[in-house]
């Protein structure tokens, strides 16, 4: 177990300088180091031991369980029975095959929560998992029992539904499901997991009502502490939608610890151990058969003789059959204690990955956010930059104006003096000029009666008919643009606060379940070897007490007739049978 050594394992403590007890919100996040929520000095009370000589079923009442937070207010009559105080478990009593609600029948379990019963089907255990880390990204969600294999369906056919092994298997597992999730500080709370523990209301009426009909369907585009909070929504659309694979610019050390952990976690788990748990069942399953043939065999075999060698005989087919049940059930007890438990462990390896990608994903949308906001930043710039040339540039155009309709009408007031001195008419009304504007708006396009370049007066003609065409005004279309990007910038500023808050929020519960649930691993895995060490015990138990019970009959059968008598001392003259005492007795 060296590659699980304490000091490589990242969901160990978090060390005392990296807890922060501030966790407002402000306008300036540090997400490069997310601080994990402080844990209250009861987290680190050691679980309670189990007595060895006490057989329990896996897992043990407690063995993982923090102390009961007590609580006032209550929600319903199943959230006040899970945190009365006592040690609380949830019993799958039966499986039942029924046709309720249902074109076609299914096996339905039957769940008991102290004096509540509800009856669910696989797929609805299923529904409930889906929705429960849909509701609460950020934390654990123990697995259920994996579907049947396309080769498992093909070798049953018809009766793959209806395999006892199978439905057996998946009671425990299911059980231990809705523990897990009944002892879990925060998912114990949720009143969707009572109502289920219910039964009163149809479990379609739960899924299509609130909150369950208000998660969204990107769950990366709503807050991670509640992704129900129809209010923020809006602001979440502006937050880009990364993928799994997108790199990160500045990675957080203790994920990606913790990533290169759960691989290898997951790969041990997935690959050697369970291919020689596989492997050892296989051939305890075997032993167990060989030692039932042989015990029958003998038994039938111990009726052919008499006296004192046929009971030596019987008793030790009685002993051989004494080993193939005591095998049986150590196969059982080993299925249960070690086998499933070590499949459950494997899938909460590849939920903890899933987990850790979207704390990733989090980060990635934290810094594409600002990339975005960057280069709108960036593109303002050159807006407001373009925009005040412009005004530099009408500016100077408007004095260039103002300057030569000043002269132009110096120059007319000259030449009507000196005509009008000339003129024998002096009767002759004047015609009053119109005093000409001081500003001229900007022309949308080219304007065509100006003098033009050679070889350009066509296209100048073309872009002025476009111009028209269109109705776009350059000064209009750029200040519509420095509006929009401002915006956009205050958008993506307020996308960033909100992606800051939810990566801080993220990282630390994420950090705060991965310490709960090494915790949990370490009890379990101890309750683990304890149970295959108690099972191993009792299987030699009870094969040393049929074994010793057949020595005994054993040792009763007279002596061969051959054997060489004892000396005069008391001991036997030769220790070793001589070939020739068939011979001389003749």
């Amino acid at each position: 177990m060296d590659p699980f050594a304490e000091e490589e394992n990242p969901f160990g403590e978090v060390e005392p300088e990296r807890i922060h007890s501030d966790t407002s919100s402000t306008s300036r996040v540090a997400v490069s180091e997310p601080a994990s929520p402080p844990r209250p000095s009861r987290a680190l009370s050691s679980p309670p031991e189990t007595p060895p000589s006490k057989r329990t079923t896996f897992p043990s009442q407690g063995s993982h369980r923090q102390p009961q937070v007590y609580k006032n207010d209550f929600c319903c009559v199943r959230d006040q029975w899970l945190h009365s105080g006592e040690d609380v478990e949830i019993q799958i009593m039966d499986a039942v095959k029924t046709s309720a609600n249902a074109t076609s029948p299914y096996i339905a379990y039957v769940i008991r929560a102290g004096n509540a019963e509800a009856h669910h089907r696989y797929s609805e255990f299923e529904s409930l998992r889906t929705s429960l880390a849909k509701l609460y990204p950020t934390l654990i969600i123990p697995p259920i029992p994996s579907k049947q294999t396309i080769g498992e369906y093909a070798a049953k056919q018809a009766k793959a539904k209806e395999d006892a092994a199978m439905i057996a298997r998946r009671k425990r597992m299911l059980q231990t499901f809705l523990n897990r999730i009944a002892r879990h500080p925060i998912l114990s709370n949720e009143h969707v997991f009572h109502r289920f523990l219910d039964g009163e209301v149809s479990w379609s009426e739960v899924l299509h009502s609130p909150p369950l009909s208000l998660l969204p369907k990107n769950i990366l585009k709503a807050p991670s502490h509640n992704p129900t909070d129809q209010t923020s929504l809006p602001a979440y659309a502006a937050l880009p939608n990364p993928s799994p694979a997108h790199p990160l610019r500045r990675p957080d050390q203790r994920f990606l610890d913790s990533e290169i952990f759960t691989n290898k976690f997951a790969a041990h788990l997935s690959g050697p151990m369970e291919k020689v748990t596989r492997r050892t069942m296989k051939r305890w399953s075997d032993y167990a058969q060989d030692h039932s043939e042989l015990g029958a065999t003998l038994n039938g075999f111990s009726l052919n003789e008499s006296g004192q060698l046929s009971t030596a005989i019987e008793k030790t087919g009685q002993a051989i059959d004494t080993t193939y049940m005591s095998t049986t059930a150590l196969l059982q007890e080993f299925e249960q204690d070690w086998a499933e438990p070590l499949h459950e462990y494997s899938q909460f390896a590849s939920i903890i990955k899933k987990l850790l990608v979207y704390r990733h994903q989090k980060h990635v949308q934290y810094e594409m956010t600002q990339d975005q906001l960057e280069a709108k930043r960036e593109q303002l710039d050159e807006l407001e930059m373009s925009e005040r040339e412009a005004r530099r540039l009408e500016e100077a155009l408007n004095q260039g104006r103002v300057s030569s309709i000043t002269a132009t009408r110096s120059r007319s007031a000259d030449g009507e003096t000196a005509a009008t001195s000339t003129e024998d008419d002096e009767d002759a009304a004047e015609t009053p000029q119109p005093e000409p504007s001081v500003y001229l708006p900007p022309h949308p396009g080219p304007n065509p009666v100006r003098r033009r370049a050679p070889g350009l007066g066509f296209l100048n003609a073309l872009s002025y008919t476009l111009h028209g065409m269109m109705d776009v005004d350059p000064e209009t279309a750029r200040r519509n643009n420095i509006s929009k990007t401002r915006e956009t910038i205050s958008q993506l500023e307020d996308a960033l606060h909100l992606s800051a808050q939810d990566l801080k929020y993220s990282s630390s519960t994420i950090q705060a379940d991965l310490d709960r649930f090494q915790r949990q691993k370490v009890a379990d895995l101890r309750e683990m070897t304890i149970s295959m060490a108690r099972s191993h015990r009792d299987w030699c138990r009870k094969n040393l007490a049929a074994w010793e019970e057949a020595k005994a009959e054993i040792a009763k059968i007279p002596d061969h007739p051959n054997r060489i008598p004892e000396g005069a001392n008391g001991k036997a003259t030769a220790n070793r049978r001589d070939s020739t005492a068939t011979i001389n007795g003749r």
